[in-house]
């Protein structure tokens, strides 16, 4: 029975010809792992035994935690190795192949869009910003210092006292509304400043309290694809910002370089997709 085909993911050819991918156990930690050229394109895989690894055993082992993290953490740590050495197109976790045929079969129909991924990425890294607010310090700064704000609590002073309760609760309201707005705001500006530095770039959803396991809210998470030459700057606006708005409560946390998983979209063929990349 032919072994099933674990792919870490490709690199160019002339790259890998040039420096030779260091020594490595697979993925299951028995077979070692090796390269494999197709043309212009080689995959960086390692074997596994199809009585271990079929596609109903993964979809139970990726439910064990302590296999999943153990599995996961060995799969990016493969890929940050190549990123640092090769251009480099990354799969996702848990892409098997039913054979070396099969894996020959898609590299080759899908070369081209291989060469021309290379090609983009080349010279290119990776890059999470992920912007915190605190609300508790930011409602107490919108409270004193946003103009609808003031001019509403203006407006309730000279109400009668029992009007002026009612429109308190009203103005928590109010509070609530604009700091939101200018979360938005704000977030999409530094967004936006950050376009010029990118190649390429995407909004991704922000995550919740209890994923983050923070006190702070996530309120924008985004990357980039960054040419190397801009990445100094990138950094040194980004620690500026982020130093600016401190105080009133933000907190704004870069990290990278990564593999470009977003950057790299390649349609595969038969793939087992059990898993998906990092998270950033």
């Amino acid at each position: 029975m032919n072994k099933l085909i674990y792919l870490y993911g490709l690199i160019p050819s002339k790259e890998a010809e040039q420096s030779e991918v260091p020594s490595f156990k697979g993925f299951d930690q028995v077979h070692d792992g090796r390269t494999e050229q197709f043309g212009r394109v080689t995959a960086v895989i390692s074997e596994l035994n199809p009585e271990e690894y079929s596609e109903e055993q993964i979809k139970e082992k990726v439910n064990e935690m302590e296999w999943l993290h153990e599995k996961a953490f060995h799969h990016h740590e493969m890929l940050m190795m190549l990123e640092k050495e090769y251009t480099l197109i990354p799969t996702k976790f848990c892409t098997i192949y039913s054979s070396l045929d099969s894996l020959k079969e898609t590299v080759t129909q899908y070369e081209n869009r291989m060469l021309d991924l290379f090609e983009s990425l080349k010279g290119k890294e990776e890059w999470n910003v992920k912007i915190f607010s605190d609300d508790k310090q930011l409602r107490q700064s919108y409270g004193e210092n946003n103009p609808t704000v003031m001019a509403k609590k203006e407006e309730i002073a000279q109400l009668p006292p029992g009007r002026q309760y009612f429109e308190k609760r009203k103005l928590d309201q109010l509070v609530d509304r604009e700091m939101e707005l200018e979360k938005n705001r704000l977030c999409e500006k530094i967004h936006e400043d950050l376009l010029p530095f990118s190649a390429d770039s995407t909004v991704k959803k922000t995550w919740s309290q209890d994923v983050t396991g923070r006190d702070e809210q996530m309120c924008w998470n985004s990357v980039y694809l960054l040419p190397q030459e801009k990445i100094p700057a990138f950094k040194e606006m980004l620690q500026k910002t982020a130093e600016e708005f401190a105080e009133y409560g933000w907190k704004i946390e870069p990290t990278g370089p990564w593999p470009s998983y977003h950057f790299a979209s390649l349609t595969a063929g038969e793939e087992i997709k059990n898993g998906s990349a990092p998270a950033n």
